[in-house]
């Protein structure tokens, strides 16, 4: 039954990042770590992003613009490694509330459609960048700051996904190595991410194959209602 609610979980979160560009550690995450534990969670989601965020990069390549998120992805090289040695010295139901506010905190900002400032000086770049890289590794959620960052500089849809994606799959391959040195790919996680594979593949495909017939902004107030659901229930566990 674990198995099966696993994959479901799996599929839905990579059937997410394939339609609306973002989503999957953020659903996957608060999912799986009250069913596996934060220790299991962090490595398998990081393993499982690496191998959706290499396809999704491929389909998207044409659209990247490397000089806008550049400075992005070199500051999360620095908070990476942090954000793992945070995830092994704290309490797990601290990290689960904390969870719980970084995801229900990024939902309600989206759906009220906050305008924040513009960003234009380049320091801000950094200081999203190293947010990114902690909560890339301490929790597979490295996607609201970049995203919020994305909005302030007002990125095209086209370059919005491209960027995220380049961004992403290399924070995600930091994130994996930080794992492995850190020892945290037990057999277990390795055992998971095998059983789980197979959803990814499906989630990617069924994303986007049906992208051209599901009205985004729909489904991403859908997945935004649901990941506020999940992340009050992470806060009062």
């Amino acid at each position: 039954m674990q198995d099966a609610l696993l994959i479901a979980i799996i599929f839905v979160a990579a059937f997410t990042q394939s339609l609306v560009g973002f989503g999957s550690a953020l659903v996957s995450m608060a999912a799986l770590t009250p069913l596996l534990g934060i220790q299991t969670a962090a490595p398998l989601v990081a393993f499982m992003t690496l191998v959706l965020e290499t396809g999704l990069l491929a389909y998207y390549r044409q659209a990247v613009k490397i000089k806008n998120i550049w400075r992005v992805a070199l500051a999360s090289v620095a908070g990476i490694p942090l954000g793992v040695l945070y995830l092994k010295k704290v309490d797990e139901q601290l990290t689960m509330t904390l969870l719980g506010l970084v995801i229900a905190g990024y939902a309600l900002y989206a759906l009220l459609r906050f305008r924040l400032p513009p960003l234009e000086r380049p320091g801000w770049g950094y200081l999203f960048g190293f947010a990114a890289g902690m909560l890339g590794g301490a929790y597979n959620t490295s996607g609201p700051p970049v995203i919020i960052y994305g909005d302030c500089r007002a990125w095209e849809p086209a370059e919005f996904k491209g960027n995220l994606q380049g961004f992403f799959l290399l924070n995600s391959f930091l994130v994996a190595i930080s794992h492995l040195a850190g020892g945290n790919l037990t057999p277990l996680v390795w055992r998971d991410f095998l059983v789980t594979l197979p959803a990814v593949g499906l989630g990617v495909l069924a994303g986007l194959a049906l992208e051209r017939f599901i009205h985004p902004p729909l489904f991403r107030t859908l997945v935004l209602l649901m990941l506020i659901i999940l992340g009050v229930r992470l806060i009062f566990g």
